[in-house]
């Protein structure tokens, strides 16, 4: 059984952000990544905090930009507007979850589709369904950048997902049909989950419900990839039980240490290097 080390891919692609980045600034170029975050979510102020000293400690510019939830819709709008015309400004990220009262989907779109880093957009979305270049969600990239490290194929590969998700289930099954892989998409109404699992040359797990696949749902010799990320007493765990299912994958990708690892570096390649072919 192989460990597929997110750390070790995370380290890979932060040499190609130092290094585009060097090229910049040698040409004077300074890149800003805006991180949006409107309210008071714990989660979402830990993370846009981690992922300002990540892109800090590799040379990108960070900048939180706050509105609390008495801030009107058009003042969260005229902020992005004003980022999209800042130069300097190469990715704007909007935390999630927003407050109720918003339209997010309003708020996503005001964002230029040459800054949403996290592609969002209806414009970037739509570039994933269609194979042509734009800004790909960074866990579903992140997915494929694991997979590419490994140099584990896709061609022909039975690949099945569990979990629908705008932003890691649907993008992550249209990158691996770009791939020629055979997608099964599963969720809360598939009736037989244990029997799509089964068939998986690659399984990926992205519900969101810890321990949800356990020894009896993989394949000997399968690929397991877990993308969720679960509190649980204080500790982060998967959606697939790994002291069970380690033995019987061919490899596996660890929590914390897997996916979640390489999201962020994900993120900062975009802002550096721009938009990506989805193959």
């Amino acid at each position: 059984m192989q460990i597929l080390d997110g750390k070790k891919v995370a380290a890979f692609h932060r040499e190609r952000v130092e290094r585009k980045l060097g090229d910049l600034l040698e040409h004077h170029i300074q890149p800003e990544l805006a991180i949006l975050r409107v309210g008071d979510d714990k989660p979402s102020a830990l993370y846009a905090g981690s992922l300002q000293r990540v892109a800090q400690s590799v040379g990108i510019t960070a900048e939180i930009y706050h509105k609390d939830v008495s801030a009107r819709e058009n003042e969260i709008i005229s902020m992005i507007e004003h980022l999209n015309e800042k130069k300097s400004v190469y990715g704007i990220l909007l935390m999630m979850p927003m407050p109720e009262q918003y339209n997010v989907y309003r708020i996503v779109n005001c964002i230029s589709p040459a800054k949403d880093v996290d592609g969002l957009t209806d414009v970037n979305i739509a570039h994933v369904f269609t194979g042509q270049p734009g800004f790909v969600p960074c866990t579903p990239r992140a997915v494929m950048a694991v997979l590419d490290y490994y140099h584990i194929p896709l061609v022909g590969k039975e690949v099945v997902i569990i979990g629908r998700s705008n932003v890691v289930g649907k993008p992550l099954a249209q990158l691996c049909l770009n791939r020629n892989a055979t997608v099964t998409h599963c969720h809360t109404r598939t009736r037989d989950l244990q029997a799509e699992t089964c068939r998986a040359d690659i399984l990926i797990a992205a519900a969101g419900k810890a321990g949800l696949i356990r020894a009896d749902m993989v394949k000997p010799g399968a690929v397991v990839i877990d993308v969720g990320i679960n509190r649980i007493d204080g500790k982060i765990t998967g959606d697939v039980a790994y002291d069970e299912v380690a033995p019987i994958a061919g490899a596996i990708t660890p929590v914390p240490g897997g996916i979640g690892s390489v999201t962020t570096m994900m993120m900062l390649e975009n802002v550096i290097c721009g938009q990506t072919p989805t193959d």
